[in-house]
C-alpha cells in the first residue's frame, strides 16, 4: 500500500516509544510539506514543524507573532500528511488563556501531530532568541497546560511545556516553573536558551527523570553543544529548527545569482537533483500506479 492510502496510525504513541529509547531523538526543523518530506528521506524518526520557518516560508517574517493559531495548525495539517513519521509541532502560546488552549490543542490534533510545545511567553510572542520576550505569571502557564491536558482526546499526544524565562528572570526561575509545569501535566520540558554549557548541565541535572527538550538553536543564544555530549546529559529529545531553512535560502540565492548572470540556470543544474529525482521525491510514481490501477477497475 502507497503513502496515500497507508493509514496514519497513532503518530503520539510512536513518538512516545521513541522517547524511551537510549538515545537523544533528533528532528530537524522543516517549514513546509517538501522540506518534511527531505528530513524522512534522510532518515530521521522524527519531523519538527518549527514556526521560525513557518512565518519565514509562509509570511516572509520574522518569527514575532505574526502567524495565528488557524495558519499554524494548517501549516502541522500539511507537514504531517506529508510524511510517515511523528510531527513535533510549535504551538507557541496557545493563542490566548486555556480556552484558547482547548481548541489549539484539539485542531492540531486533528491536523495529525505527534506532539506540540506550548510556552509562557505573552502575547505577541517572540522567537526564544530574539530580544525583547516577556512571560507571564507561572500561574497561567500551568492553566494553560492543565487545559491542555484536559483537552487532547488521546493521552498519546506529547505535551512539551517550554519555559521562556530564563532570559528575563534568570535560569533558577526558569527551572522553578519548569518543575511546576511537570506537575501539571506536561510530559516533556524545553528550557529555552541556556546560555552556556554550564546552564544546560544544571537543566540536566535539575530533571533526571524528565524528558528534556534541547532547542539546537543555529546562530541563537544557546552554545552549539555535540551530540554525544547532549546524550551524556540524558537529553531525549534536540530539534534543530532552521537547518534547513538556511541552506535552502543560501542554495536559492545561488542558483538565482546563476540565472541573473547567464540568463539560464544550466550552469548549476549539475548540482541539483535531476526532474526525474525531484518527481520521484514528491510521490509522481505512486500517483501513477493509483492512476493505472483505477483507470483498470473502471474498464
Amino acid at each position: 500500500m502507497g503513502r496515500l492510502l497507508r493509514p496514519r496510525g497513532n503518530p503520539g504513541a510512536r513518538l512516545r516509544e521513541l522517547l524511551q529509547g537510549p538515545d537523544p531523538v533528533l528532528a530537524p526543523g522543516a517549514y513546509d510539506a517538501l522540506s518534511a518530506r527531505l528530513v524522512e528521506e534522510a532518515g530521521f524518526p522524527c519531523v519538527y514543524m518549527t514556526g521560525f520557518g513557518s512565518s519565514a516560508s509562509l509570511l516572509g517574517q520574522p518569527d514575532v507573532g505574526l502567524l495565528g493559531m488557524a495558519e499554524m495548525v494548517d501549516n502541522a495539517h500539511r507537514i504531517a500528511a506529508a510524511v510517515e513519521v511523528p510531527v513535533i509541532a510549535d504551538a507557541d502560546t496557545g493563542y490566548g488563556g486555556p480556552i484558547n488552549v482547548v481548541r489549539t490543542v484539539r485542531e492540531y490534533e486533528r491536523a495529525g501531530v505527534a506532539a506540540i510545545h506550548l510556552e509562557d511567553q505573552v502575547m505577541p510572542k517572540r522567537c526564544g532568541h530574539l530580544e525583547g520576550k516577556q512571560v507571564v505569571p507561572y500561574q497561567e502557564m500551568v492553566a494553560r497546560l492543565r487545559a491542555a491536558v484536559d483537552a487532547r482526546g488521546s493521552s498519546d499526544l506529547v505535551l512539551i511545556a517550554r519555559t521562556d524565562a530564563r532570559a528575563t528572570e534568570g535560569l533558577e526561575s526558569a527551572l522553578d516553573r519548569a518543575r511546576r509545569y511537570h506537575e501539571a501535566g506536561a510530559d516533556v520540558l524545553f528550557i529555552e536558551a541556556p546560555q552556556d554549557e554550564g546552564e544546560v548541565e544544571a537543566v540536566a541535572a535539575a530533571f533526571p527523570d524528565v524528558p528534556l527538550l534541547f532547542n539546537w538553536a543555529e546562530g541563537g543564544r544557546t552554545p552549539p553543544i555535540e551530540y554525544e555530549r547532549l546524550r551524556q546529559l540524558g537529553f531525549k529529545l534536540v530539534i534543530f529548527p532552521i537547518s534547513a531553512l538556511l541552506a535552502a535560502t543560501e542554495a536559492i540565492r545561488q542558483v538565482l545569482a546563476t540565472i541573473r548572470a547567464d540568463g539560464t540556470p544550466r550552469a548549476a543544474l549539475t548540482d541539483l537533483p535531476s526532474f526525474k529525482q525531484f518527481t520521484e521525491l514528491v510521490g509522481l510514481s505512486e500517483v501513477q500506479e493509483l492512476e493505472a490501477r483505477y483507470a483498470a477497475e473502471d474498464g
